[in-house]
């Protein structure tokens, strides 16, 4: 049986136009298109959204379709998608050792989907990939990674890892080359040299798809 009907989300956590983050994710989200999925790429950058405010409205006042107090981009347009998908992936440059401000709200916000008195749960063993950009090695990936993967665990998600690629905690890619931290004024995307990184991207969408089957009743082909 194939994976058609299985839906994966892409979010991209960069506030940079046509980024490296959003290069990487975009090379994650095509090999789960290549397996028969659904797939979309949101660019956070695109929307107008802000921080939780911790008001607690998700946990008693939520209605179909309103997660949150703020009448906001997030809450009209991004939150259903992410509840409609089997599957989410999210990536984030590191910035300053750690992911980035855009991201860290957007996860946040996910608050609704554990907390809701309406949607509460609704993320729950659903698949969760995690990817993260740096322009050096040792700059902060795995902090990023674990960052991601908190908030999935947070809402009872099944982490995607592949071991034997290197996957451990999530996808990780340089964009400097061998993630030297060399500056090159040619290079734009660095991130389309990283062939170990990109391997990792696609391999992460192998085990995302493969799990997203699993827990939807298809077996992988």
């Amino acid at each position: 049986m194939g994976n058609v009907g299985i839906t994966v989300l892409g979010v991209c956590g960069s506030p940079v136009k046509e980024s490296n983050t959003g290069i990487f994710l975009a090379e994650s989200l095509n090999q789960a298109a290549a397996l028969g999925a659904q797939t979309e790429l949101v660019n956070l950058r695109d929307y107008q959204f802000g921080e939780c405010l911790h008001c607690n409205f998700c946990i008693r006042k939520q209605s179909e379709g309103v997660y949150c107090s703020q009448k906001d981009d997030l809450n009209r347009v991004i939150l259903p998608k992410v509840e409609a998908a089997d599957a989410l992936l999210v990536a984030s440059p590191v910035y300053f050792g750690r992911l980035s401000a855009l991201t860290a709200m957007f996860l946040d916000r996910l608050r609704v989907f554990a907390f809701g008195n309406c949607c509460g749960g609704k993320m729950r063993n659903k698949v969760g990939g995690s990817l993260a950009v740096a322009w050096s090695r040792n700059a902060g990936l795995e902090t990023t990674l674990l960052s991601i993967n908190y908030a999935f665990l947070a809402l009872e998600m099944i982490l995607a890892s592949v071991h034997h690629e290197g996957v451990i905690y999530g996808a990780a890619g340089l964009t400097s080359r061998h993630g030297s931290g060399k500056f090159d004024p040619a290079v734009r995307h660095g991130i389309r040299e990283d062939e170990p990184g990109l391997k990792q991207a696609r391999a992460l969408a192998r085990r995302t798809v493969e799990l997203a089957g699993i827990l939807r009743g298809k077996q992988p082909d």
